[in-house]
């Protein structure tokens, strides 16, 4: 295994780019450390893919280079990097078996019969597929095809890292479950760097300790699923993570916080602060619905809203509010009850309600 860093790392597929707009990742910094599982979320065209493919060699990035244990691995093809690489398709030998396909890798770095046998034997007992081993592979479900994929990956123990790219797309929805967690768990047992690139936020957040959000060519947060959920540094973090995303509402400056139509929104003492030194114009605040509070009674620090819709999902509801010009989000307990055409009391609490100038949050201290 591997600390991959990608060190001032852009790419472009335009021979002369004029600008930001023309590259497919914009110039960053980031350090992949070892033995870690990783996640890169970010939505179709992010530069996902892109970035994976920098890493294993199948692309050379434009600007920057690629680090494996601190040595530029730029002009090291895929083979020599020791990257193994599972496609959102499965890339296996129809005609071989299973146990031959698993054992391919192994075959070619001369590895001896007797520990082919017994590594083959134990990826494939993990990966739960030691029923098929004398099965050809043509005659193998899209599920099993792809644990085949996987197990040529795992199956080698010296590799840098792996590197998933949206593994679970041809697999049955019910089995994605079952198989995330068993990503996880060969990544404790084997203990190998792991990135697995996807668009969706429950892949991301069931396989990784850290999750990497892409947006427009850059990283734009890099944290723990519960660090991305509570304290997002980006609006696009906000509106990407959670469901539904983040409430995010334009907002300007005004005497006593911010303000949209005539509502005025008190703000946190630095983030007055904030306010006071900002030449943007780019202001808005974000609050995620579950922090939202509802109730149907009136005080100094609620906002009266009308009642859009309730979306009943059983263990909890879904209510759409109108504040002013503003829609709203705000998640509701079995408990609570509010009537489409009502009004209802919102509060929105300190900890909770964040300021973003130029998209990106205004952080606070501890005081």
């Amino acid at each position: 295994m591997a600390e991959i860093h990608l060190k001032s790392l852009a790419h472009s597929y335009s021979q002369n780019p004029a600008g930001p707009e023309d590259y497919a990742i914009r110039q960053l910094d980031h350090v992949w450390e070892k033995g870690g599982a990783y996640a890169l979320l970010g939505p179709s065209g992010c530069g996902k893919s892109t970035m994976l493919n920098i890493i294993s060699g199948l692309l050379a990035p434009s600007e920057g280079d690629v680090l494996f244990d601190g040595k530029r691995v730029n002009e090291l093809s895929p083979r020599d990097r020791n990257i193994a690489q599972v496609f959102q398709f499965p890339v296996i030998y129809d005609s071989m078996t299973v146990f031959q396909n698993l054992a391919f890798p192994l075959k070619n770095t001369g590895v001896p019969a007797a520990q082919i046998k017994t590594k083959v034997n134990e990826i494939a007992e993990i990966l739960e597929i030691e029923d098929e081993l004398h099965k050809k592979a043509k005659n193998l479900t899209a599920d099993q095809k792809q644990k085949v994929s996987m197990g040529r990956g795992l199956v080698r123990g010296d590799v840098s890292a792996i590197l998933f790219d949206e593994p679970l797309t041809v697999i049955d929805p019910q089995l994605k479950w079952k198989l995330r967690r068993k990503l996880k768990q060969i990544h404790e047992q084997f203990d190998i760097t792991m990135v697995y690139v996807t668009h969706d936020q429950l892949e991301a957040s069931t396989f990784a300790d850290k999750i990497a959000v892409m947006y427009g060519g850059q990283i734009v947060q890099f944290g723990t699923p519960t660090e991305l959920f509570e304290q997002p540094n980006h609006t696009f973090v906000g509106y990407f993570i959670g469901s539904p995303g983040m409430n995010l509402i334009e907002v300007r400056r005004c005497e006593g916080g911010v303000c949209f139509g005539d509502t005025v929104v008190p703000m946190g003492t630095q983030q007055t602060e904030a306010l006071e030194n900002l030449t943007s114009s780019n202001v808005k605040i974000g609050i995620r619905p579950e922090f939202v509070q509802a109730s149907d009674v009136a005080a100094d620090d609620t906002f009266a809203a009308e009642v859009k819709d309730v979306e009943d999902l059983g263990t909890y509801k879904i209510m759409t509010v109108r504040l002013g010009d503003e829609t709203m989000k705000v998640r509701l307990t079995e408990d609570q009850h509010f009537e489409a055409g009502g009004t209802v009391q919102l509060s929105f609490p300190e900890k909770w309600l964040k300021l973003y100038v130029d998209e990106f949050l205004v952080e606070e201290t501890e005081q």
